[in-house]
């Protein structure tokens, strides 16, 4: 006689399971040699699609030897500057058979088209290809700092891409509104939601607007564009959030652009779990948070996720190893496969909590949608700098209530005593990218320029300028071009000189809201001030091609509110210029910005030109995830001071910058008072005295 028991459990093994996300883990490294080893490892692993991690310079467009990609090839992705290594990084990976994200913005186009070129290689269909290209160019104004053209040619481009693959490859989803940015440049849920979905109708009326749209086509253009989105600790919250999304994606295709068929409306994303929130102390801790994030967006069916991938728990040390990557996975893969969760259908619906909570989200939005509107849309809002600042703000406040206890932080700020990890012990307990990296770098790309044919590279250029100046699509000369041999650099070089270059506003301003600072750091300035015989100047950096300006602009702001005088321009400096500002505005201390690896080149530059100038006097700190091992290399270069993430109190930071320019000060008096002793035939100190630095 069969029980109740064991019926119940046959009725359960027929149930249909839905099909899992894509499993994918962003990664990318050094060289497309290393890195097409890294990705065959993980689809080995059980990886079902790739996600295309690009190093600075191939993300802003300059090749391996320019000056501003100093100290960035590889660091934060793969170096990809030709078809040669385009090739090598999909070697023996089918394209015709793989998902293929790629987070790329500014050079979108370019990095597609050389993809491609690589796909045709293989004898791969391009119509048959599926994957990703990033290429939300409005929240790098906000957030990343990857743009380089203006915002009219950026949307220009993007539209061309959507119109291209639209026809020619019409499984790829040209643009993916990027959302998870905006919250770890400090988004509040309404602003992430809002700011997306203007993006996302910026885009869409863009291509609406070309004369030479094809109308009974939108809805399929429409049904193309993805989202990547963020997931953070309050669990709840991002479940209503991503059920908020979809619900206001829907209504926006059909009340805005009168779309009918569901297939069509449909709320396709995919997901990194939030960064932010990894902590430098008790790194282990980064494993529960990237779990109970991932639950945010795959438990509830009507909005999970296609594709997710996690960090993994050492980010805010460095970069990850394979098995760091590895253990990112099996994370995926366990939930998937191993429990039931995939058997059923949502299991929020009906929930009032749950309902209410979306209600609220989705009229907030409504609200910030209509605000953006009113100031013109998403494009106007941020070249006015509107919302830079409300996300600066919005960071503020956050930094500030982590500052204060009122956000616990396990590990940070409540119960920071905790047993040493023994994951982070031994050596290569951390992955880092050779410095030779660079050099071997440039030896290609030379060798590349020497072997191809310049004829065609001309040609290709040139008809690359036409096209730029006449309007025509993009696409199609850009693909000449990769075919051709033209480097990232060179592609990026000819749109600079028809587009122009961009600086966007930095949300730093007189009029940007903050919680404040505490009084015994403003009264320490102002002691500092009396003893300078001026307000105290500081120089805040970023030097190098790091687009991730939310560390220097809470500094930049802190200090401000301390009473420094403070100058900030944002990002992507030459060590030159930051020096010549120092210069020009009299610093009495300057602050370097650095969080993609490249610190100890960008520092050593940035010292000699200091020394170069005459200017050697002047103090340097520096901030970014830097290991103790980089942080004494950087001591014995002479920076003063090195903060990193486990600093997260910024009047402290305050504190220590003003004893830095304290025993500055203490240096010069000491060194004005040997000469003076000298002048009157004094004897010297001796050497074994002791000095304050």
């Amino acid at each position: 006689m069969t029980s109740n028991a064991s019926v119940a459990e046959a009725q359960r093994e027929q149930v249909k399971r839905d099909k899992p996300w894509l499993i994918r883990t962003y990664a990318g490294h050094s060289s497309a040699v290393e890195s097409n080893k890294l990705y065959r490892g993980n689809l080995a692993k059980g990886q079902t699609g790739l996600s295309v991690a690009f190093d600075l310079p191939t993300q802003t467009g300059y090749d391996p030897d320019h000056e501003l990609a100093r100290g960035e090839v590889g660091k934060v992705g793969v170096s990809v500057a030709h078809l040669g290594d385009m090739r090598t990084l999909f070697d023996q990976i089918p394209l015709a058979q793989m998902n293929t994200s790629m987070t790329i913005n500014a050079t979108a186009p370019w990095l597609l088209s050389l993809y491609l070129a690589v796909a045709e290689e293989q004898g791969a269909p391009i119509a048959a290809l599926q994957g990703t290209t990033q290429n939300d160019i409005i929240k790098e104004y906000l957030s990343r700092g990857t743009y380089v053209f203006p915002p009219q040619p950026s949307l220009r481009l993007t539209k061309d891409m959507i119109l291209f693959t639209t026809k020619e490859v019409p499984k790829w989803n040209p643009m993916n509104v990027c959302s998870y940015h905006l919250q770890e440049a400090g988004a509040t849920p309404v602003q992430e939601l809002s700011y997306a979905l203007a993006t996302a109708i910026a885009i869409l009326d863009t291509v609406r607007n070309d004369p030479n749209f094809d109308e009974s086509t939108f809805a399929d253009v429409f049904s193309r564009i993805s989202f990547f989105v963020n997931a953070g600790m309050r669990f709840v919250t991002e479940i209503c959030k991503m059920r908020a999304f979809a619900e206001l994606w829907d209504e926006i295709a059909q009340e805005r652009y009168g779309i009918d068929n569901p297939k069509k409306r449909m709320f396709r994303y995919g997901v990194q779990v939030n960064s932010l929130g990894l902590t430098e102390q008790q790194p282990e801790n980064n494993v529960h948070r990237i779990l109970i994030e991932m639950l945010a967006v795959t438990l509830s069916k009507r909005a999970r996720a296609r594709a997710v991938q996690l960090p993994a728990w050492n980010e805010a040390l460095g970069l990850p190893r394979p098995w760091d990557q590895q253990w990112s996975m099996r994370m995926q893969q366990i939930l998937a496969y191993e429990t039931d969760l995939l058997e059923y259908d949502d299991i929020f619906d009906g929930s009032k909590v749950i309902e209410a909570r979306v209600d609220a989200l989705k009229e907030q939005t409504r609200a910030e949608l209509k605000r953006i509107d009113g100031l013109g849309g998403a494009v106007l809002a941020v070249e006015a700098g509107e919302l830079k600042r409300a996300l600066v703000e919005s960071n503020a406040k956050r930094i500030s209530a982590i500052e204060s206890g009122d956000q616990i932080v396990v590990g940070v700020n409540k119960w920071e005593q905790g047993e040493p990890s023994p994951l982070t012990a031994g050596e290569g307990a951390i992955f880092t990218v050779s410095e030779t990296v660079e050099m071997e770098a440039e030896a290609r790309i030379r060798e590349w320029r020497s072997k191809r044919d310049d004829n065609a590279v001309g040609r290709a250029l040139e008809a690359l300028e036409q096209t730029a100046r006449s309007g025509d699509n993009i696409m199609p000369v850009s693909i000449a071009a990769a075919q051709a041999g033209v480097t990232t650099g060179e592609w990026g070089s000819r749109l600079r000189e028809v587009f122009g270059e961009y600086r966007a506003p930095t949300g730093v301003t007189l009029e940007t809201v903050t919680s404040g600072a505490a009084e015994d750091a403003r009264l320490l300035i102002a002691d500092l001030g009396e003893r300078l015989g001026e307000t105290p100047k500081m120089v805040v950096g970023k030097p190098g091609l790091d687009g991730h300006s939310n560390g220097a602009e809470q500094i930049a702001l802190r200090a401000r509110d301390v009473g420094f005088d403070v100058t900030y321009e944002g990002i992507r400096q030459t060590p030159a210029q930051i020096v010549a500002k120092a210069k020009e505005t009299g610093a009495h201390v300057i602050g370097l910005s650095i969080l993609s690896g490249s610190h100890v080149p960008l520092v050593r530059d940035v010292k000699a030109k200091l020394r170069e100038a005459g200017l050697d006097h002047i103090p340097l700190v520096v901030g970014g995830i830097i290991s103790p091992e980089d942080e004494l290399v950087l001591k014995n270069l002479g920076v003063n001071a090195v903060y990193t993430p486990k600093d997260y109190v910024l009047d402290t930071i305050m504190v220590g910058i003003a004893k830095v320019v304290g025993r500055a000060l203490d240096k010069r008096d000491a060194e004005r008072a040997d000469t003076q002793a000298g002048v009157r035939g004094a004897a010297p100190r001796s050497e074994g005295a002791e000095t304050v630095y």
